[in-house]
């Protein structure tokens, strides 16, 4: 959204691009799962008497809309992309298959993967952990609007505390919010790190992928 109240800011997807191109030059394999918060929220529309289950589609086809505004950015700034869906629209995506996913990536194109898991009552967080589990990802880099995660929300308390690095156990233990529990317990039982860190600082993305003690690290 950028500054915006919703929808894309054309401006911020161009960051983006340039962001994840600075990356993809240097050999790192990139999937993206992309969210679809800006245009519509499944869990919001729900809460407002909308059936669950057709508001989690409509919030899977606002994640493609969004996997094609970041490919059309992608591909503006030259980098190769291929965008996969869970839900079979041929006539604008790919259906995810998983070999050709991990082959578009050896190949050094970026794959954006949209339309979450393809099912209701999943979130994109889950999508995330799944779609790395299956290409044999390294690590879920979660980009935020803040800088870690904290022992309480930054955005509303000035006193809040950062970490660096956590255990799976201690997120646990202390309550913390990294992902919704079913992301967060698949990523615990395959061993799967994860960063989560401001995606709107510009070189974050570098500085990680360079090895710098960026964001919070949980292993």
């Amino acid at each position: 959204m950028g500054d915006q109240n919703h929808g894309i800011d054309p401006v911020r997807m161009k960051e983006y691009a340039e962001e994840i191109k600075q990356i993809q030059q240097t050999g790192t394999e990139i999937a993206i799962v992309i969210g679809g918060g800006n245009i519509f929220r499944g869990v919001s529309g729900a809460s407002k008497g909308m059936d669950r289950v057709q508001a989690d589609y409509m919030g899977m086809l606002a994640t493609v809309i969004n996997g094609l505004a970041l490919q059309s950015a992608l591909e503006n700034a030259d980098v190769p992309t291929r965008l996969q869906t869970a839900i079979r629209i041929e006539a604008i995506a790919e259906p995810f298959i998983r070999r050709r996913a991990t082959r578009h990536l050896e190949k050094g194109r970026v794959v954006i993967f949209g339309s979450g898991t393809g099912n209701p009552y999943f979130t994109t967080d889950s999508a995330a952990v799944l779609r790395a589990i299956e290409i044999n990802a390294d690590v879920i880099l979660k980009g935020t609007r803040v800088d870690g995660i904290y022992n309480k929300d930054p955005e509303k308390n000035k006193e809040a505390i950062k970490f660096d690095s956590l255990s799976f156990d201690e997120v646990l233990k202390k309550g913390l919010k990294v992902m919704d529990t079913t992301a967060f317990t698949l990523s615990q039982e395959n061993n799967l790190p994860i960063i989560v860190f401001d995606m709107n600082t510009k070189g974050n993305l570098s500085r990680i992928i360079n090895g710098e003690n960026i964001g919070t690290h949980v292993i």
